[in-house]
């Protein structure tokens, strides 16, 4: 009897801990065990596990083992970020679907994984054949197949994640939503982590071959895991006579209601700056530890897991801040001050030959851009007045504004890279600037620059906010309303 009240203390003990340190112990509800929740944020190791493909191993791999130009490289990686914007789109469809059966999601997510599943499938052969190795010379045949699979990989990412989501949200219960959408931004972090890491030691030692075996199995594991997340997740709910006449909700009023709040379309400079800032080195990253410092295949793919782990601290972290009632204005200034450290310790690893220094400058990088976009996040959250669907147009601008400044960022970083690269290497900046980092340095210190300029920007915003207005009221667990794109 003496160890009773023991068992009943530990007991005590550990489901205070479940309450105060597991931000998702209560992420269950009724109609959404905890299980199914789990089986459904499948989906998103799959999406994370192709936005390692297509942001990391294989950048790197092209610049460095097929020797293709960064520039086409970067065109190719932004592909797929380009098509983000077409995101609301698809949940708007999502939403208006019409079914016998009354499902809505799982056609997209069907459709979305066939989509991402067929672009792996076909990638690995279409990057050979833009490496020059084929019989036949059809001219911008590896161009164009190269395009069309990374279309393909970033059309489905993108179906997949909207409608997954979308799925999530409609079966959670409206106390447990956001820290369900939440818990699904967690997993597509541990997603690319875990993925970086089985990737890497995949790709130890490279081959094409090896490089087509890991492609296709990642492709096949995409079709497998979403089979699995969306199996029974949806109910059988037939439309009635009047759901099928109900008019749509029109944009064009809530997009000119968005904007009469004043603070939107600063925050939107904000967000395009910001993210041009923490963004051009995605194509960059891996090429320069490869070249510069070099590292193997399997190492630089590690620096897609410390960002990722980077971003998931700062994800917890501005949990915890705002729950005390920081402004997220602030907060996300502190984004971009961790960014600028890192762009300064990711510049002087090349000289000093140091690969702590460089991991670490990764990881900051990822600390400082998932602060940097969870603040922000937070701020469209802010701006909408009439519940979820005042939210949906706030996030929707907000999503548009970041994946459009990414793709161009991609693109803009392999393009300035080759020409400061090729102008240093040739001659063309005279005979102190001549080492094949200068293209890489050159867009590490244009980085901190636009990082700088977004301080500037975001200036005025934390000025014209009360502290007070930001402190928060009742639940302050860890939720959001929506996913970031």
């Amino acid at each position: 009897m003496s160890g009773v009240p023991a068992v009943i203390i530990r007991k005590k003990h550990l489901q205070m801990l479940g309450a105060n340190w597991l931000p998702f112990a209560d992420v269950a509800s009724k109609d959404l065990s905890l299980m199914q929740l789990l089986r459904m944020s499948l989906f998103q190791v799959s999406v994370g596990m192709a936005s390692v493909l297509l942001l990391g191993t294989l950048n790197r791999v092209m610049i460095v083992e097929l020797s293709v130009p960064a520039m086409v490289v970067a065109a190719m990686i932004a592909i797929p970020v380009l098509v983000a914007p077409f995101r609301a789109l698809l949940g708007h469809r999502s939403d208006t679907h019409r079914s016998a059966l009354g499902w809505k999601r799982v056609p997209y997510l069907w459709f979305g994984s066939l989509w991402q599943m067929g672009g792996l499938a076909v990638m690995p052969f279409a990057l050979i054949v833009l490496s020059g190795d084929r019989t036949y010379d059809v001219p911008f045949a590896g161009e164009v197949l190269a395009a069309l699979a990374f279309l393909m990989t970033g059309i489905g990412m993108h179906m997949t994640q909207t409608a997954g989501l979308a799925l999530a949200s409609d079966r959670a219960s409206d106390e447990t939503r956001p820290r369900v959408v939440a818990l699904l931004y967690v997993m597509n972090l541990l997603g690319m982590g875990v993925s970086a890491i089985i990737v890497g030691w995949l790709l130890t030692d490279f081959s094409p071959l090896t490089l087509v075996r890991v492609v296709q199995g990642c492709g096949l594991a995409t079709l497998v895991l979403n089979l699995i997340a969306l199996w029974k997740q949806e109910r059988f709910r037939p439309m009635t006579a009047e759901e099928r006449a109900a008019p749509r909700t029109s944009f064009s009023s809530s997009w000119a209601d968005l904007m009469a709040s004043g603070t939107a379309g600063r925050l939107l400079v904000v967000v395009v700056i910001g993210t041009l800032g923490f963004n051009m080195q995605d194509v960059l990253l891996e090429p320069y530890g490869g070249e510069i410092l070099g590292l193997s295949v399997s190492q630089t793919t590690l620096l897609t897991a410390m960002s990722a782990a980077g971003a998931l601290i700062g994800f917890l972290l501005a949990a915890r801040w705002l729950s005390k009632g920081i402004d997220p204005f602030r907060m996300a200034a502190r984004g971009l001050l961790a960014g600028i450290v890192a762009f300064v310790a990711v510049i002087f690893a090349g000289p000093l030959h140091s690969t702590a220094l460089f991991f670490a400058g990764a990881g900051m990088i990822g600390f400082g851009s998932g602060l940097f976009a969870i603040s922000t996040l937070t701020v469209a959250m802010q701006l909408s007045v009439g519940g979820l669907a005042g939210a949906g147009i706030a996030l929707g601008a907000w999503g548009a504004a970041q994946a459009t400044a990414q793709g161009a960022s991609i693109f803009l970083g392999g393009s300035l890279r080759d020409l400061v690269g090729h102008l240093a290497t040739n001659g063309w900046l005279g005979a102190g600037l001549t080492d094949a980092s200068l293209g890489y340095s050159f867009v590490y210190h244009l980085e901190i620059g636009l990082l700088f300029a977004t301080l500037a920007v975001l200036g005025p915003l934390v000025r014209v906010r009360p502290l007070s207005e930001t402190k928060p009221s009742g639940d302050a667990r860890l939720a959001i309303v929506e996913f970031p794109t």
